[in-house]
């Protein structure tokens, strides 16, 4: 018999919505899943969205104080969906009251603030998951199978970059994903977050590293509380600065010897959800890109004719992980939300057998790790030693 989880959800915007929908899922989906979740209580600042949302997935109640989330005798898990400003206290409370985490990334404003919550977590002996979702597509995983397999050979170089143009039109709203004090940095925690957990993910963690920014739109219209997202533009009204970076690359040397190149840029024209990457090896390539997430790109050396030397594209299958529970074609397409409902699985799996989620907080810890050596090498303007926050 299945075992149901107590959820409790804090922050009921658009990434609360998404795991209010993926923890309904998880029966239908994973109809064999040890543990599904049954949705007691959600919370927001703002009781329009607090209300709407308990109607909408079926809360038992709803809050506009995130403190009664965790009070709450039938809560066993909980979500934290809120601005990174808010990640630190909660998560912290959260792990006091020995509830299970599933937080979003980066886990803070700052590597300091994410080696803190590692340290409340990791100290209450609570399962945590961290909302790397793109390591849940099928075929990255089939992907991380290949390289386990040693397929590809020696590893040599990783090339990867998160371009998404939300921040393009200057009349984008200054959310708070553009403001120091309630995000920390800008596309370092946002989005190249992704791209260095796929990193570590496929290649390895990363040794050293020398990094670059810049803020290309300098203010921005300023927000209507409790409406829209980073989509959203609005026109007239008052500007205010923009605080923090808009763009960063950064040159990477692994621990295994590998070499690359990861980038972020959240104005760049023509990039709708470029998150993507090459992994090349000594026998073979892989390369993978998130619009055409059912897609994967192999090359593998072999003797023969060259005239027949070239890659293959992969399409996601039966075969590959999650892939049979969405559905039963080879090639037909999964979407952004099934990546959610498949952390919302394993989020209950691991809850319910008591051990470490999968990616959990400290490898949210090794990527604010990385993140931490990008800001002293925007200081120094040289390399810098990926190194242990203390």
């Amino acid at each position: 018999m299945q075992r149901q989880i107590g959820i409790g959800t804090i922050g009921m915007g658009w990434m609360g919505e998404l795991h209010s929908r993926s923890q309904n899922q998880v029966a239908i989906r994973f109809p064999d899943a040890p543990a599904t979740g049954r949705l007691v209580i959600c919370a927001d600042n703002f009781e329009r969205r607090a209300r709407s949302s308990a109607e909408k997935y079926g809360y038992q109640q709803w809050t506009t104080d995130w403190r009664e989330v965790l009070e709450h005798p039938e809560v066993e898990a909980v979500s934290i969906t809120t601005p990174n400003f808010l990640h630190l206290e909660m998560a912290e409370a959260a792990a006091a009251a020995g509830k299970h985490i599933w937080l979003e990334k980066p886990c803070g404003r700052s590597p300091a603030e994410t080696k803190a919550i590692a340290d409340a977590i990791n100290t209450a002996g609570v399962t945590s998951h961290i909302g790397f979702n793109y390591r849940m597509c099928p075929v990255v995983k089939f992907a991380k199978q290949i390289v386990d397999s040693g397929r590809l050979g020696r590893l040599t170089h990783f090339r990867g970059r998160f371009l998404e143009g939300y921040g393009s039109n200057p009349d984008a709203m200054l959310t708070w994903r553009f403001s120091r004090s309630m995000a920390g940095s800008g596309v370092v925690a946002d989005m190249l977050s992704h791209v260095v957990d796929q990193a570590h993910f496929l290649a390895g963690p990363i040794k050293r590293l020398a990094s670059q920014q810049n803020t290309f739109i300098g203010d921005r219209p300023e927000p209507i509380p409790g409406e829209g997202t980073h989509f959203s533009i609005r026109k007239g009204g008052p500007r205010a600065p923009v605080e923090n970076e808009d763009y960063v690359g950064v040159l990477v040397e692994f621990a295994n010897g590998v070499f690359g190149h990861l980038e972020s840029c959240r104005v760049i024209q023509g990039e709708k959800i470029n998150l993507s990457w090459e992994l090349h090896g000594t026998n073979g390539v892989l390369k993978w890109y998130l619009g055409r997430m059912g897609e994967l790109e192999f090359f593998e050396l072999s003797e023969g004719d060259n005239a027949r030397d070239g890659y293959v594209n992969l399409l996601a299958s039966v075969e590959m992980p999650y892939f049979a529970n969405f559905t039963p074609g080879d090639g037909l397409s999964m979407s952004y939300d099934d990546t959610k409902v498949i952390e919302a699985y394993e989020f209950l799996r691991a809850t319910d057998a008591g051990e470490p989620g999968e990616p959990n907080i400290n490898a949210a810890l090794a990527v604010a790790e990385v993140s931490d050596a990008i800001f002293r090498s925007w200081e120094s303007n040289s390399f810098e030693d990926v190194r242990p926050i203390t």
